[in-house]
């Protein structure tokens, strides 16, 4: 293709896809050099660094190559939308991800707290205190997680079931799981053939 090939840019942390557009190396490399997803426009026969016009950047999170090497998978954080017509996608989809998406972001973040202990964060507190510390607030939470779900209110149900999930993942992180454990033995369990055991 001339020195060019496609770069299919998917938002970071939706997952959705935003865009298609050609790099050739000295769009790939000012990429990486900036940080701003820059492509080579085949109708200008120019460099182009997306947004520059609109403001709309594309901020380069990383870059990978598919597996025969002519195509290229850009993620990316998006300052607006992408489209040239005012959408989010040039496919007309609304970039939104699912919000279950952040309890691995989040277990990320907590796992960070556990390798780095630092000074005056509560995650930190939890794991100096110990398991049993840890496994007495997750109960804690769900006891106050069946209050408010049988004398409270929709939004203090919402903040309890909250506290209770942190905790929570607090808790498997400290013993080496995750939460997409958890997710995985309740697809198990949605299999007819599962069996209680």
């Amino acid at each position: 293709m001339g020195g060019l090939v496609p770069a299919i840019v998917q938002d970071d942390s939706t997952a959705r896809v935003l865009m298609l557009g050609y790099m050739n190396r000295e769009a790939y490399e000012k990429t990486l050099a900036t940080g701003l997803v820059t492509f080579f426009s085949r109708s200008r026969q120019a460099l182009w660094t997306k947004g520059e016009t609109s403001g709309n950047l594309l901020h380069l999170q990383s870059i990978a190559v598919d597996c025969d090497g002519d195509a290229l998978l850009v993620k990316a954080t998006p300052d607006g939308p992408v489209c040239h017509t005012g959408t989010d996608t040039c496919w007309g989809e609304t970039n939104s991800g699912n919000p279950l998406m952040f309890l691995t972001d989040l277990q990320d973040f907590i796992e960070t707290r556990h390798r780095e202990m630092p000074e005056g964060s509560y995650t930190t507190s939890l794991f100096r205190d110990g398991l049993n510390r840890m496994a007495q607030k997750v109960g804690e939470e769900a006891l106050e997680t069946v209050i408010e779900a049988t004398n409270g209110t929709p939004e203090r149900l919402i903040y309890e079931c909250s506290d209770m999930f942190y905790h929570l993942i607090v808790l498997l992180t400290s013993k080496g799981l995750r939460i997409e454990d958890v997710a995985r033995e309740l697809q198990v369990r949605h299999s007819p053939q599962w069996k209680k055991h």
